[in-house]
């Protein structure tokens, strides 16, 4: 098992023995980054996810292209924010006064209410 500040790092893969993979990892060591190169056995390794969204959102935007040329117009396929959520009035609510509990000097006194 490789040492634990390895787990969950994502790195590259720099070579390909019969039992082994040979990783790159990057690590903080003071005030600088050095590149590790190191190997790990394959059933400690598994590929990143991280461009999965990317790649089906590529299929998607070449699709709407293809659709968007055909009819002879232009698409804009940048993802926008979210934009603020509709107002809306808030009903049915009814209002209650609250008022303090005097205080009584004379029942503090003596202990109690």
């Amino acid at each position: 098992m490789p040492h634990k500040f390895y787990h969950g790092r994502t790195g590259r893969v720099w070579n390909v023995t019969k039992r082994a993979i040979g990783v790159e990892v990057n690590k903080q060591v003071g005030n600088r980054t050095i590149r590790k190169r190191i190997h790990v056995r394959a059933e400690h390794v598994q590929p990143s996810r991280c461009v999965e969204e990317f790649k089906l959102r590529k299929v998607k935007n070449d699709q709407l292209k293809a659709e968007a040329k055909a009819k002879g117009e232009v698409i804009s396929t940048k993802r926008q924010p979210k934009g603020p959520k509709p107002g809306f009035m808030v009903e049915g609510a009814t209002l209650e006064t609250v008022t303090p509990i005097p205080y009584d000097v004379v029942n503090d006194l003596k202990g109690g209410y």
